[in-house]
């Protein structure tokens, strides 16, 4: 059997090992492949691990081994399911592996902006501090999270982990979700949409990509937002609009924003978040801690022992 990966870099940057593929087959591992390289790397692979690469129906009709793909992620845009199910190649991704890390992301990016811990630390290297006639100063408003109000869009497993830890702040929990579950968490304000966006001091997005969701956070709903707002988003880039948000910032709209995605990632240098007043990015690192890559790495082992076995697990395709 053969095992191409095509996108090890981003997993394992050479910190952890790829070594444990070799006891599945013939491996390669390839640390990034563009678009054009898909079919010549993976023409004749059995099992393919992908990352970012995207997988066509028309790829897939120029890989006539192929037999499993396993994803290193939870999403699966990055392939077309339905053609793979055609085909009878089994996809598998992995599932909540990252919701401790990112729900840890999310609070570091609203305590940045809340607590301005960068730019105090930088003011006390600039001699601020030494210079300074009083025991201390500030160089922004600071916030206390205690008794504000934090919206939660989508309520998985990150979801469920943010609000907890939103409660250990002493916040108050919104939840906007296609499936309440008021009696089992009757600590949590289940509302619509609008109501979370209107009441919400802070707002952060956990729900996935798709039809319903692509521009969620668009002028519209932007404008429902309170202008002491905060809106943070380490989901899916395209769950927002970005010249609609980069808009509200420079406008003082909204307060400020805090983002580990990006709709196009790497971003062009023209995109207007980049030099947008108050706007707060990570280079899609969430998910990136060496605990939750080894924790995605053993969990692709798994999925790929299972399909070996004959008994394919965390499959997403069929």
């Amino acid at each position: 059997m053969k095992i191409v990966n095509l996108d090890g870099y981003s997993t394992n940057p050479g910190d952890l090992s790829w070594d444990w593929l070799e006891k599945y087959g013939e491996s390669v591992v390839y640390e990034r492949t563009k678009p054009d390289e898909i079919i010549e790397r993976a023409k004749d692979a059995d099992c393919l691990i992908i990352n970012k690469s995207q997988i066509t129906a028309q790829i897939l009709d120029n890989l006539p081994k192929l037999k499993y793909v396993g994803l290193q992620s939870t999403g699966y845009n990055a392939i077309d399911c339905k053609a793979a199910k055609e085909k009878g190649i089994i996809v598998s991704n992995i599932p909540s592996y990252s919701t401790n890390e990112v729900a840890q992301h999310v609070f570091a990016l609203i305590l940045e902006i809340t607590n301005q811990v960068a730019l105090h630390s930088q003011a006390v290297h600039d001699c601020e501090w030494s210079t300074c006639p009083d025991f201390c100063f500030w160089k922004s408003p600071l916030e206390e999270l205690n008794n504000k109000t934090i919206g939660i869009i989508g309520f998985g497993s990150i979801g469920k982990r943010v609000a907890k830890i939103a409660q250990a702040f002493g916040m108050k929990v919104f939840i906007n979700t296609p499936h309440p579950a008021e009696n089992d968490y009757s600590e949590y304000r289940f509302c619509s949409l609008n109501e979370l966006l209107t009441k919400s001091d802070i707002i952060t997005c956990h729900c996935p990509l798709n039809e319903n969701t692509i521009n969620l956070i668009n002028k519209d709903t932007i404008s429902k937002m309170k202008r002491t707002a905060i809106f943070i988003n380490t989901s899916r880039g395209q769950i927002v609009d970005d010249k609609a948000l980069a808009f509200a910032l420079n406008n003082n709209m909204i307060k400020a924003v805090g983002l580990d995605v990006l709709s196009e990632e790497p971003p062009k240098r023209s995109n207007p978040l980049l030099t947008a007043k108050n706007c707060y990015i990570t280079p899609h690192i969430a998910w990136a801690a060496v605990e939750t890559r080894t924790r995605l790495i053993k969990t692709l082992e798994e999925n790929l022992k299972a399909f070996t076995e004959g008994k394919p697990q965390n499959v997403v395709n069929m």
